[in-house]
């Protein structure tokens, strides 16, 4: 769980990101939904040890965002709040951001704050281990724990050194309830040893978007999923 020992934000920092969370609940007025977009990105370039070098989470956003909304945002559109989420504060909407391998995946919500995270089957056994112990489990975490747990993170204001305790109900179908106050949890299995999840502090509908490549248009789609038919 990465990425999650930044310095908090100055006072400054907090208060215009206060009043970018409020006026994203303005603007969201009664309507609660959640795009999810799965983007493929190919040709993307590798560093010296062959690492694949991934876009920014700011501007897989703002491609997100043209692609399923046919908004033309610059970073001066977005903002995070104390707690570092994304915030579309003139469009209303709250923004997660999650890379893995070759593909990307971009949430909004137009209400519940949102946290998706992208995971692959690869091989962690000390990382599992650890998580499951935080978890309370008698096993070592799963995948599928690992990338719900990321999203609870990204949607809440947990992180790494709060997180013990958290307990994760047991899988089923769309949201669960965990017993971090209103959050909820849901994720999937995507094929090719990839998982999906999202987390939020509101059960809402989703409506999952696809790109075969960064190119394309986004497609509306029932299921996603990266086998082919």
């Amino acid at each position: 769980m990465g990425g999650l020992m930044s310095p908090p934000p100055d006072a400054a920092a907090r208060d215009r990101s206060g009043r970018g969370a409020a006026a994203c609940r303005r603007r969201a007025g009664g309507t609660r939904v959640i795009d999810c977009l799965l983007t493929r990105h190919t040709g993307l370039p590798r560093d010296h040890m062959g690492h694949r070098l991934s876009r920014s989470g700011r501007a897989l956003i703002i491609e997100a965002a043209a692609r399923v909304y046919g908004l033309d945002l610059t970073g001066r559109d977005l903002a995070t709040d104390e707690h570092r989420r994304w915030l579309l504060p003139e469009h209303g909407r709250h923004a997660s951001v999650a890379h893995c391998a070759d593909f990307s995946a971009v949430a909004f919500s137009t209400g519940p704050r949102v946290g998706v995270d992208l995971q692959d089957e690869r091989d962690r056994p000390g990382a599992m281990r650890w998580l499951g112990t935080l978890l309370g489990q008698p096993r070592p975490a799963s995948i599928r724990d690992f990338a719900e747990c990321e999203a609870l993170i990204k949607a809440s204001h947990l992180t790494k050194e709060t997180f013990a305790g958290v307990r994760l109900p047991p899988w089923r179908p769309d949201w669960r309830p965990t017993n971090v106050g209103p959050y909820q949890v849901r994720s999937a299995a995507l094929g090719r040893g990839m998982h999906l999840a999202l987390a939020a502090d509101e059960a809402a509908p989703v409506r999952w978007w696809r790109q075969p490549d960064r190119t394309a248009d986004a497609v509306r789609t029932e299921t996603l999923t990266l086998e082919t038919a």
